[in-house]
């Protein structure tokens, strides 16, 4: 079987799985609009395209820029290029449908802008059912292939990391690092960053989210470096935390229980755990520290195509978490001006456990 083969297999295989979770809502046909998820369904990767997924067929709706690309990328969907829009498209396939046709789209995906130009040209037989979500769900649970991809984009940014921390020093900017370790990535073979990579040192490593500057490093600084690449169209997504010069004792003390922190969220992952039970090992590990209080985000979050997909291991989620499912966990304790530690790894869920994705070195680095 050749890969075009394969693919058309999985392709079709997901698409019938879609079309029984929108069955059993009760709806006629599926419209798809984000485009990660298009990509998951029938293979397309380009800028613009709508997916209209009925019962017994699909069709991509694209442009004319995408009309090579189709051949070789999409399977399981008919391609339709158009010129003049492609909601025009979608709504005059739907008018030909005969009685009221109950559509299912996610209402979060979909502009006001859209959403009426869908009504005017699919007219008022089509009834609009927002709120679907079907295709995330999906996504959550990879299959074979994408984990082997996972594996690999995670492996990646684990080499990547650990030969440009050899190279950083006092003196070199954020961005250098940062454009150290994109570059890194390409020449690795990734497409990309999966996000802006974030180099943050000092006491701006205390912002959890800080972007890169042309801050020199300086010594007795933590710094935090959150990095992930992109490679066969899968994301990895990994943090690590060093320090430049030697540590006070109560800076080790920090990196230990956020370390302690995150082997305790590892620890109760499996399949049928709630995505808040593994917050909670985190949360209840830096409280008994006396640290919650500075550890101000989410655990984790799913990890696929994109690089934030359900689930999110947040605080009281009930989402159940499933053999397949990819996700981070990345405690972290954030102290104003002192820095930021966070320690953030890509694992599966099993059936009785976490496999570790990530491998780059947990150790407290003095560099």
């Amino acid at each position: 079987m050749d890969n075009k083969t394969g693919q058309l297999e999985i392709n079709r295989s997901r698409l019938s799985r879609l079309r029984f979770l929108f069955a059993a809502s009760g709806v006629d046909a599926v419209l798809v609009t984000h485009l990660p998820n298009i990509q998951y369904l029938c293979g397309f990767t380009g800028s613009s395209g709508m997916l209209l997924v009925e019962t017994g067929r699909a069709t991509l709706f694209t442009d004319g820029r995408y009309t090579f690309q189709c051949r070789e990328e999409v399977t399981g969907a008919a391609v339709k290029i158009v010129s003049g829009g492609l909601v025009r498209a979608v709504g005059e396939m739907l008018r030909q449908r005969r009685g009221t046709t109950r559509v299912a789209y996610s209402a979060g995906q979909v502009s006001v802008a859209q959403k009426q130009a869908l009504d005017a040209a699919a007219g008022k037989r089509v009834r609009w059912v927002p709120g679907s979500n079907e295709a995330e769900r999906l996504r959550a649970v990879k299959d074979a292939g994408e984990l082997g991809k996972m594996r690999a984009a995670a492996a990646l940014i684990s080499d990547v990391w650990t030969r440009v921390v050899r190279k950083m020093r006092v003196g070199i900017s954020e961005l250098q690092v940062a454009a150290d370790l994109e570059y890194g990535m390409k020449l690795a073979g990734a497409a990309g960053p999966s996000f802006e990579t974030i180099v943050a040192s000092g006491a701006r490593s205390a912002w959890a989210h800080a972007r890169a500057t042309s801050k020199l490093l300086r010594k007795n600084e933590l710094v935090v470096m959150d990095q992930g690449a992109i490679l066969r169209g899968y994301c990895s997504d990994m943090t690590r935390t060093v320090f430049l010069g030697r540590p006070s004792d109560r800076v080790r003390r920090l990196y230990d229980a956020v370390l302690d922190a995150q082997q305790a969220a590892k620890s109760v992952i499996r399949a049928g755990v709630t995505a808040g039970e593994v917050d909670a090992a985190a949360r209840q590990t830096l409280k008994r520290s006396k640290l919650e209080q500075y550890f101000t985000h989410s655990t984790g979050h799913g990890l696929g195509l994109e690089v934030h997909e359900m689930p999110r291991l947040a605080r009281g989620e009930s989402f159940v978490l499933e053999a397949g499912m990819v996700v981070t966990v990345e405690p972290g304790v954030y102290v104003e001006g002192l820095g930021g530690i966070r320690i953030e790894d890509d694992v599966v869920v099993t059936a009785t456990g976490a496999e570790e994705l990530t491998s780059a070195s947990r150790e407290f680095l003095e560099l």
